[in-house]
């Protein structure tokens, strides 16, 4: 059974309480292969694809040859196009394309489900009860991370109705912290970070949204 830390945010100087994780969402088999899919996945879906070179036709210039074929010595050339040439065009250069690859949807959320139970097995996922910033202070949150004793990069995860301007906005200039919301949590943005800090309410979120992901053989 994974099991995890709990703090309370009013009294974070108390010692952590030992809680069971949900088995159906941080214990499930981590599948490497699944992990490998959805990274490669993420990562070309955010390629911009904007490259672009221009060949010899789209340069400007060379209408005509720039010196006599025979009997100047030099070499022969038909354009000051060509690629060999400064300012030529460029042989087999990148041109906008689009990147995009597609995960169904059940293989998305079973590299989730993989992603968190990963962490889960490292023991790197820690939860509190609540996150009651009054209003947004980087210095809180900076203090909140120093007192639970996370790595520098971590990953605040809470439920959608907790995600508001006080709680963002706190973690959003801490370098190697980011908060996300439980609905929109994917496996990259979990591996991409040491640890997990997740709210009752995100336990609670995830467990609805991944309880039932499935994939089929």
């Amino acid at each position: 059974m994974p099991k995890a830390k709990l703090f309370r945010f009013d009294n974070l100087e108390a010692p952590p309480v030992e809680v069971e994780l949900p088995p159906e969402v941080f214990g499930v088999e981590v599948s490497l292969d699944l992990l490998w899919r959805a990274v490669r996945t993420h990562l070309a879906n955010v390629r911009q694809g904007t490259a672009s070179t221009k060949d010899r036709g789209e340069v400007s210039g060379g209408g005509r040859k720039p010196w006599p074929q025979k009997h100047t010595g030099r070499a022969r050339h038909g354009s000051i196009r060509s690629p060999l040439w400064r300012h030529g065009g460029v042989t087999f250069g990148p041109k906008p394309r689009d990147w995009d690859l597609d995960l169904p949807k059940k293989m998305r959320r079973k590299a989730l489900l993989s992603a968190l139970s990963a962490r889960a097995q490292e023991e790197r996922v820690f939860l509190i009860d609540r996150l009651g910033f009054s209003r947004p202070r980087t210095k809180d949150a900076i203090a909140l991370i120093s007192k639970l004793g996370l790595p520098e990069k971590t990953l605040v995860v809470v439920a959608p109705e907790e995600y508001h301007i006080p709680v963002y906005k706190s973690f959003s200039n801490i370098p190697g912290v980011e908060c996300y919301r439980a609905d929109l949590l994917h496996a990259y943005v979990v591996l991409e970070h040491d640890a997990l800090l997740l709210t009752e309410k995100a336990v609670e979120a995830l467990t609805r949204r991944l309880s039932h992901a499935q994939v089929g053989a």
